[in-house]
């Protein structure tokens, strides 16, 4: 089962006592669960670079990928719209030199281009258990807190009243030239990200911000996974 895959990776970071999962590995278990994410490569040494860029075209981002590291953007290990070899290969090298003392290695990925972005998440609360969480993603998730929770398990009402039930709603709808969002599977990714809190209890958090609408389709970009530890 794919859901298999998810629980290998689950359990191999908490036997190595991590608390995080790194975000290559935190889109593996969402893939697994059918939650649409970014096409990317892990490459550690620079002769593999090559290899990456024939899988992945340009325009493309390098990111950063370690456990160790949950916030990336702070620590300059983000590089976007990437068009030439050079600008992957210099990409890479300060990338590396970011990452020094931390294992991990670098995240060659498909660019999502798209206008608007999303926040999903899930929580665990000490009454109520796994949240599911949906709203306005980005760089502004924080000041405009514009987001809505549902205790999990979700059915498919419950994920289309979480769309409707914050301000910024009619973003989904078609509006200058976009087409409307896909909420069919954006109500699917709520139901399954639900479903990943209730078959795993270690995973205390979730956060997948942005997820952009690619036209009508919605892709997770960035993924972080946080899970509890047996002391």
């Amino acid at each position: 089962m794919k859901t298999d895959k998810a629980a290998k990776i689950i359990s191999s970071a908490l036997r190595k006592k991590r608390t995080n999962l790194s975000e290559y590995e935190a889109k593996k278990v969402l893939a697994a669960y059918d939650i649409p994410v970014t096409r990317e490569i892990l490459i550690k040494e620079k002769m593999d670079l090559d290899k990456a860029l024939e899988k992945i075209s340009f325009p493309l981002v390098m990111k950063g990928c370690s456990a160790e590291v949950a916030h990336k953007t702070e620590k300059g290990l983000i590089h976007v719209d990437i068009r030439t070899v050079k600008e992957a290969k210099k990409a890479f090298t300060e990338i590396m030199a970011g990452l020094a003392g931390f294992e991990g290695g670098v995240l060659v990925q498909e660019m999502i281009k798209g206008r608007r972005e999303l926040v999903m998440g899930l929580t665990r609360d000490p009454q109520f258990g796994p949240c599911v969480m949906f709203g306005l993603g980005g760089i502004f998730t924080e000041i405009l807190r514009d987001v809505t929770f549902r205790r999990a398990p979700l059915e498919m009402q419950d994920a289309r009243d979480m769309m409707q039930d914050i301000k910024g709603r009619k973003i989904l709808d078609a509006v200058r030239g976009m087409e409307a969002a896909d909420t069919d599977l954006l109500a699917r990714m709520l139901i399954n990200l639900g479903q990943i809190g209730l078959d795993f209890e270690s995973i205390m958090e979730i956060d997948l911000n942005p997820v952009i609408l690619a036209g009508a389709k919605p892709v997770v970009v960035d993924a972080l996974v946080v899970m509890k530890t047996e002391n």
